[in-house]
């Protein structure tokens, strides 16, 4: 398949699965760039007297002016599981505006190929929006819990689509993406949203998750994982002895509402497309 755009059968398997597991996508020198680049921010991090940890499950960063000012910055948070462990091995991402504010991470999110993919997507005027260096460290990377991405980039109508590449071989063992096939065509959950000075979550739709057999995405290093916005998934921790390092990007359409009661917020930083 031509990279640099998706062709119908990948279409139409997209609109039935709601993902898409592109291999070979990003260059082993471009998967090399990023960690690289990641470990020289973590190196020149100075790790606070008080950590902000991220955590799906009991989302306590979601308190913290640390995690809800990110959006226009760049910001590490730890693992909920991390004691005595050195920086370099206690980090759960780096978020959540790499794409913008790091040359390399900048030069990766625009590539041609993926501005193409994107627009073979049907995003018309496409918005990088979120990015995620995201570690899922040896014997200690958390779960995360079963979401939809619109539910934290939220746009009317839903456009947010995930862009997930592997940096490192992801399997069962070191705790690849799971996903439920077909669980798109379901409705939005939840909003993770601002109400006054606090960030809250908010049930739109108590349908439980569907029915399906879950799927792991296992993925070899520099394959591209596309997301529906509403595609139920998640993945289970890493207790292996290998990292599961990741990058994550978010595009939402410039077309759609972006409510200014989202929880990600860019006071300082404009939304760029791949320009």
């Amino acid at each position: 398949m031509n990279r640099s755009a998706l062709d119908a059968p990948a279409l139409d398997a997209y609109a039935r699965d709601g993902f898409l597991v592109l291999e070979g996508f990003l260059p082993p020198a471009e998967c090399d760039a990023l960690q690289a680049r990641a470990a020289e921010l973590v190196a020149g991090f100075a790790a606070p007297a008080r950590r902000t940890v991220f955590s799906t499950g009991d989302q306590r960063h979601a308190d913290d002016r640390y995690f809800s000012e990110s959006g226009d910055a760049i910001r590490f948070f730890y693992e909920e599981a991390a004691t005595d462990q050195p920086t370099a091995l206690a980090l759960n991402k780096i978020g959540h505006a790499l794409h913008d504010l790091d040359p390399v991470f900048d030069r990766v999110s625009r590539r041609p190929a993926l501005a193409a993919l994107v627009h073979s997507l049907g995003l018309k005027q496409p918005l990088l929006l979120q990015s995620m260096y995201l570690f899922k460290q040896p014997h200690i990377g958390a779960p995360v819990d079963w979401h939809q991405d619109a539910t934290y980039l939220y746009t009317v109508p839903s456009t947010v689509t995930g862009f997930w590449i592997a940096l490192d071989d992801a399997d069962r063992d070191n705790g690849c993406l799971m996903a439920l096939p077909g669980g798109h065509r379901g409705p939005l959950r939840q909003r993770f949203r601002r109400r006054g000075e606090r960030l809250v979550t908010e049930t739109l739709d108590d349908t439980p998750w569907p029915a399906l057999e879950p799927v792991a995405l296992e993925a070899r290093r520099g394959t591209l994982v596309v997301l529906h916005g509403l595609l139920p998934h998640a993945s289970a921790p890493n207790r292996s002895v290998r990292p599961r390092h990741a990058y994550s990007l978010h595009v939402i359409d410039g077309r759609a509402d972006y409510p200014a009661d989202n929880w990600l917020q860019r006071p300082t930083l404009p939304l760029r497309g791949f320009a």
